[in-house]
């Protein structure tokens, strides 16, 4: 963990406690040793900086110009890709289980990178294999003080561009499912697919 808080006294003395009862995996002091030597053995090198014919170091490049893309012209393809929320039709099906939740995954206890590059991985997963309906868990984010990070980033991530053309829409989960610790998400057909 970084910048963490360090150890207490008792916490020391528990902390040495519980590392007292551990025993070493056979094979890996030998892997440390082996590794330590072989960083003893390699040798940094620092590129110089190219200079000039007058001896002066060359400057960075300047950062590239960006055109920027009139608001107007965002809007527009922005607005083709909005989320909707479910159709009411859908979520009562959902909510009584007679649309199937073809898969869910829980971010519970992930930090936000973390959970960031897991969902994205299970949403194109799941929209590989043509599924239609998934169950996302955030959790609530009410214990210990927190204040439900994952519950409040994973709707902002779906307007992201590599989210936003893998999700049709998406919604609070009923109370059976999780209720606003959880989304029902409805993933975009494939392209060519007309099931």
């Amino acid at each position: 963990m970084k910048g963490g808080r360090k150890l207490g006294k008792d916490e020391r003395i528990l902390w040495g406690k519980v590392a007292k009862t551990t025993r070493l995996i056979s094979g890996r002091v030998e892997d440390l040793l082996a590794f330590e030597a072989l960083e003893a053995e390699v040798e940094i090198v620092v590129p110089k900086q190219p200079e000039t014919k007058s001896g002066k170091p060359i400057p960075p490049f300047p950062q590239m110009i960006i055109e920027t893309v009139p608001q107007a012209t965002l809007a527009e393809t922005d607005r083709k890709r909005i989320h909707t929320p479910l159709e009411k039709p859908v979520k009562r099906k959902l909510t009584r289980g007679r649309l199937p939740l073809e898969a869910r995954i829980d971010l519970h206890g992930m930090f936000q990178s973390e959970a960031h590059a897991v969902l994205l991985d299970f949403l194109i997963r799941a929209h590989e294999r043509g599924l239609r309906h998934v169950l996302v868990i955030t959790g609530k984010g009410r214990s210990m003080g927190s204040d439900g990070a994952l519950k409040r980033a994973v709707p902002m991530w779906f307007s992201k561009p590599e989210y936003r053309y893998l999700i049709s829409s998406y919604e609070d989960a009923s109370m059976n499912h999780g209720g606003d610790g959880a989304l029902y998400v409805r993933l975009a057909r494939r392209r060519g697919d007309t099931s």
